[in-house]
């Protein structure tokens, strides 16, 4: 018997950066996520929208201080610029939400300029998931999904949702790499890994943001021979994160 997945938060919610970004903030220096989602960090007006929002948001982003991604994801936040940040979230929360990772491949093959409309958006989840939802929560769900790549930079505009690109640094490809190398992806591999395809770029252009990001002891890059090596002994031990 098939095992059906149970729901993500983009059935109900989107990558709710802007309430993410109140509780990092708050908390990042102390750890103390719960506290700040109980004591409502996030300005709701009510009960039900304080334990709502604190649940989607720990269903997303786990505020584990004892996970190797989590911790990742801090001390990424802790260094990032302001506009870097929602590319952060959006690539660790497609980690933790394979509704938003099914999603990667819709917005990666749009062009910039291009619309990335909700119906596309729709016949991707319908081609994961057939005839699971009904009509109207498959519409909320593709509108939920496409409202976080928005928020990401990805896709613009209030009515078109226009292909569109944040910038990516070398502080993003990083991060995206060290996901996918704490989930055991190795080499050229890492390159086809969800994390690096969520960025949207070519393998030229992250490549040349790995040498950025090895010159900053951010990992260890080097590419010869077609061989690619790609580590993060220096990071991992900066971190604090338990041997791989």
């Amino acid at each position: 018997m098939k095992k059906i997945k149970t729901y993500t938060v983009h059935t109900a919610r989107t990558m709710m950066f802007l309430e993410l970004e109140k509780v990092m903030n708050f908390s990042i220096q102390n750890d103390n996520y719960r506290e700040a989602m109980q004591n409502n960090v996030f300005n709701k007006k009510s009960q039900d929208g304080i334990k709502k929002t604190s649940g989607f948001l720990s269903q997303l982003y786990k505020f584990d201080i004892s996970s190797n991604k989590f911790k990742a994801f801090k001390y990424f936040w802790s260094i990032a610029e302001e506009a870097e940040k929602p590319v952060l979230a959006i690539v660790f929360a497609i980690t933790n939400d394979y509704l938003l990772q099914e999603s990667v491949s819709t917005i990666s093959q749009r062009k910039i300029g291009e619309k990335a409309n909700i119906e596309s958006i729709e016949e991707n989840i319908e081609k994961y998931h057939p005839n699971r939802f009904t009509k109207n929560t498959l519409r909320s769900i593709a509108k939920n999904i496409a409202s976080s790549w928005k928020q990401a930079g990805f896709i613009t505009g209030k009515i078109k949702n226009i292909r569109s690109e944040p910038i990516i640094t070398y502080r993003i490809v990083s991060f995206a790499m060290l996901l996918a190398f704490l989930n055991g992806v190795r080499g050229d591999f890492i390159f086809h890994n969800n994390a690096l395809l969520a960025l949207c770029q070519s393998e030229s252009k992250i490549r040349e943001l790995s040498v950025e990001a090895s010159k900053r002891d951010l990992m260890q890059y080097q590419f010869a021979g077609n061989i690619t090596s790609i580590s993060f002994d220096n990071l991992i031990n900066k971190i604090g994160i338990d041997a791989i």
